[in-house]
């Protein structure tokens, strides 16, 4: 396997701080939240070999599905990917965690038979690279889960989440990005949307610049142009 950022020319992801926080945060988020019923959703139906890009501390690994053969779970990011290991010891389906980045995951072509993105094109560094490489480790017809925050609100919530994602937000929040739009970065890049919803998060309480998600299906087509 290939160490994080090794095909890109860039340095390894690590943003200690923000992975601290992210993995606290995250875990209470399950039940707080809601997360834990989200990931329900995201993952129900899944079977075969999975990849899913940005595993983070691994808070999925506990909701894959029996018929899920092989999870191959690729974590750019230190601290998180050590956490992600001892989760995944936890997993009643087969997980494996490896290093790795979004713009060139270390596997091959068409190994797999679903991808899953879960809060994570908010911070990969080319949004259009990582899908691309997305598309190229699916099988042809092979299923794309995906679970992210992105724009949203009115003209004056999204002003702020630009004026956020221009200062202090990517270097506060290990890289993430506010204003990215996940439907329309996955429609192109060339997947078939299937059916998907928006949700807010939390339900309830203050619209906050990150609030606005989108959980939903898409696929790799069967016949390439």
């Amino acid at each position: 396997m290939l160490p994080s950022g090794t095909k890109t020319g860039k340095p390894p992801v690590h943003h200690p701080l923000f992975a601290r926080y992210y993995a606290r945060m995250s875990v209470a988020a399950e039940t707080k939240m809601g997360m834990a019923a989200v990931r329900d959703r995201l993952l129900t139906g899944l079977s075969g070999r999975v990849i899913e890009i940005g595993a983070g501390n691994g808070l999925n690994f506990a909701h894959y599905p029996g018929p899920v053969s092989e999870v191959v779970a690729i974590e750019p990011e230190r601290l998180l990917r050590q956490l992600a290991v001892t989760t995944a010891l936890r997993a009643e389906v087969p997980v494996d965690v490896v290093p790795g980045t979004a713009e060139a995951l270390p596997v091959k072509s068409e190994a797999f038979d679903a991808a899953v993105i879960s809060l994570v094109l908010c911070s990969v560094r080319d949004v259009r690279r990582a899908l691309g490489e997305v598309r190229r480790v699916l099988r042809p017809g092979g299923a794309v889960r995906f679970f992210e925050h992105g724009k949203g609100g009115g003209p004056a919530m999204q002003f702020t989440q630009r004026l956020l994602d221009r200062t202090v937000w990517p270097p506060l929040a290990g890289g993430c990005h506010l204003s990215r739009d996940p439907v329309a970065a996955l429609r192109d890049a060339g997947f078939e949307l299937g059916l998907y919803r928006r949700i807010l998060m939390p339900e309830r309480g203050p619209r906050l610049p990150s609030s606005y998600c989108v959980l939903g299906a898409a696929r790799r087509p069967v016949a390439e142009e």
